[in-house]
């Protein structure tokens, strides 16, 4: 099945810039966009609820001028993330306002609703919905999604458990339409390599944590550039729902990283209410598995610009690699 034309315009690399919490504003959506990749974020994180109208505005106008300003430039669309979740009293208001805007991608996150499809539908926009097995990614179709986000082991917070290639194998043999990756992709190796296993496009979020443009601080920063895999740490303790975390924050938060409890799942905190607790995001910092990848903050325009060469020299060495195989077996 051909790409819907919101996801198959030419991007700089086939990435989609996951929504993070917090971290990611109209600042760093605009950049991402700028420099050839979807850029999204969280609908959440327009604070008050008055202002999500304002960040639209924002990041269509600044698209706009830019591709007016540069007729050959790639300059990608955006995507609004919203948790489809009876904790987010917001859901109503922002769907309207995202209907307003006709937001060409809406993510959906913990639960697949059929009346918010149907309204992103009403003016031709596209709804990607995140799972984590491919049951959810079944229900999710059948809801009236246009694509699933498959959030296998190793993505950066709210992540499941499975294999992305064994995540996106699974799908595939049933699903033809927009399939994504994500799961420690902060590489352009990975990015083909989820290509390779049957996306479309690769999610990558914990990367433009490190980024000039995202709304994270120089600590947060430099804790991504300092960490690898082993310093992520998978626990429901905080939002109620499993997610990847980095040790460092949790430690800072005066918790101890390998004696974390469970949490109560009936009682989701997306940092929006006033808890005892370490919150999620402010206090405790999502992170996924792939950031020893990530060895220096830098803009995302030169971050994507990284991103790109190694996928071009990843393809390339693959182009090599198959040549040669092929050359060897024929003798053979």
């Amino acid at each position: 099945m051909p790409l819907p034309p919101a996801l198959s315009l030419p991007l700089t690399v086939p990435v989609v810039g996951s929504p993070l919490f917090i971290a990611s504003g109209p600042e760093l959506v605009t950049a991402q966009c700028r420099a050839g990749v979807i850029g999204s974020f969280p609908a959440l994180n327009a604070r008050p609820a008055s202002l999500l109208s304002d960040w639209l505005d924002r990041i269509t106008e600044e698209n706009a001028s830019c591709a007016a300003a540069h007729p050959g430039a790639v300059v990608a669309p955006f995507a609004v993330n919203q948790i489809v979740h009876r904790s987010n009293d917001r859901l109503e208001h922002d769907m309207e306002v995202i209907v307003k805007h006709r937001v060409p991608i809406v993510i959906t996150s913990l639960g697949a609703r059929p009346e918010i499809n149907d309204a992103v539908h009403s003016y031709g926009g596209i709804v990607l919905h995140d799972v984590i097995s491919d049951e959810f990614a079944h229900k999710a179709v059948e809801k009236g999604a246009d694509g699933v986000i498959a959030v296998a082991a190793g993505a950066g917070g709210h992540a499941g458990t499975q294999s992305p290639f064994a995540l996106v194998q699974e799908i595939r043999e049933w699903f033809d339409g927009p399939l994504l990756m994500a799961g420690a992709i902060a590489h352009g190796r990975s990015v083909l390599a989820a290509l390779a296993a049957g996306a479309d496009l690769a999610y990558v979020g914990s990367a433009f944590l490190a980024t000039t443009e995202a709304n994270t601080s120089a600590a947060y920063k430099e804790m991504i550039v300092g960490s690898t895999a082993k310093d992520i740490v998978y626990s429901d303790l905080f939002t109620g729902v499993h997610g990847n975390y980095l040790r460092g924050s949790i430690r800072a938060a005066g918790l101890d990283p390998d004696r974390l409890s469970a949490s109560d799942p009936t009682a989701m905190d997306f940092g929006t209410s006033d808890t005892a607790r370490p919150r999620a995001w402010r206090d405790v910092w999502g992170s996924g598995q792939g950031i020893g990848a990530v060895k220096r903050s830098t803009t995302v325009a030169d971050f994507v610009a990284t991103l790109k060469e190694q996928y071009d020299e990843a393809r390339s060495a693959l182009d090599t690699k198959t040549r040669t195989y092929r050359a060897t077996t024929h003798r053979v």
